[in-house]
């Protein structure tokens, strides 16, 4: 099962960006604040993520829009670096929004090829289940995945 430890200083520790590798990124809210709440801004940043999509930078894989934070399976494109990928993101969401959103850093995990992709996709999506923020998948509006219906 897919579990995730934020380390603080240590989240560029040992960070290697590779086009074509499939990478689970979770990254967290400015003080953890609940700005996801905020129907315009989780449908924001989804759209966000899918021009990166668009762009060749990386492909959407999965993805689940918390209150505080963003669980998102991508694989990188060839056009830019993992970091970059991801700090775009971040700052295109916080433009568009007219906050900033977000607390610096991230953390990624580089699948292994033995790692189940669907597997790591159907524990992300159900987050919002976890938190009690729904009580089926489907009543929660902020999450996609390639597999999924």
């Amino acid at each position: 099962m897919y579990r995730q430890k934020l380390h603080g200083a240590n989240l560029r520790k040992g960070r290697v960006s590779i086009s074509g590798q499939v990478y689970v990124i979770t990254t967290v809210t400015r003080n953890r604040q609940s700005f996801f709440t905020e129907f315009f801004v989780a449908r924001t940043l989804i759209r966000v993520l899918r021009e990166h999509e668009e762009r060749g930078h990386a492909e959407t894989l999965c993805f689940v829009v918390m209150p505080d934070h963003l669980h998102w399976l991508m694989q990188l494109g060839s056009s830019r670096e993992l970091e970059s990928v991801v700090r775009s993101v971040k700052a295109l969401s916080s433009k568009r929004t007219g906050q900033r959103l977000w607390q610096k850093g991230f953390y990624d995990h580089g699948l292994r090829r033995d790692e189940d992709m669907k597997e790591i996709a159907r524990y992300l999506v159900v987050n919002p289940l976890r938190a009690g923020l729904a009580v089926r998948l489907n009543d929660y509006p902020h999450w996609d995945a390639v597999w999924l219906p």
